[in-house]
């Protein structure tokens, strides 16, 4: 018997892929949580202790998917030498002005006040309490038109995922209630043939 497709595959040809997680290396999780956490408004995504003494620790933004992944390196380390370092990410927000003056004033460090730029946004960095560097920058017409538009490319596919999935479970289901052969109405008997009628009506 063939295998049924998994259901969050059946209106796709590949799996689906999202960017998960990004390391970032730091000296001390629970001070480094709590400038996240407190400073930023971040949400934990995941904190947990292990037997050997590891701790895995992930924060997001209240709008993202993307988790950071505080991690503490042991000394003399290849990562320890990389605290510090993280220059790459990128926060965006409808307004940066206004989250630049409400972290500033939980005392979050700022390389400059918000620039505008040639393509027409605005930015600023920031750093965390290691000295990684994070890009703050805001959406000009043209992000915000290609996000919309992602937007409504993602929401149309969910509804068609949703709708294939459930067409699917809705045969299964069928499938299951239904004989798929039903004896030959003359070898019923009296009872087995009002039986017959309740689960096929044409009969």
């Amino acid at each position: 018997m063939k295998n049924l497709p998994s259901d969050e595959f059946l209106d796709r040809k590949d799996p689906y892929l999202r960017m998960l997680c990004v390391n970032v290396f730091v000296r001390d999780q629970e001070r480094s949580l709590r400038f996240y956490v407190d400073q930023l408004g971040f949400g934990v995504v995941v904190d947990e202790s292990y037997e050997s003494g590891g701790r895995w620790v992930a924060v997001a933004p209240p709008d993202g998917n993307t988790v950071l992944a505080l991690i503490t390196p042991k000394r003399k380390s290849e990562e320890y030498k990389l605290i510090g370092r993280s220059r790459h990410a990128v926060f965006v927000t409808e307004d940066v002005i206004t989250k630049y003056d409400e972290w500033r004033n939980r005392g979050v460090r700022f390389h400059h006040p918000p620039r505008t730029t040639l393509w027409g946004g605005i930015f600023t960095r920031f750093d965390d309490l290691d000295g990684n560097s994070f890009a703050l920058v805001g959406r000009d017409a043209f992000v915000r038109e290609i996000e919309a538009e992602r937007r409504a490319a993602a929401e149309k596919l969910e509804a068609e995922r949703r709708t294939a999935q459930e067409l699917e479970i809705a045969k299964r289901v069928q499938a299951r209630l239904f004989p798929q052969t039903l004896p030959q109405l003359k070898t019923l008997r009296k009872g087995d043939r009002k039986a017959a009628l309740l689960v096929n009506p044409y009969y």
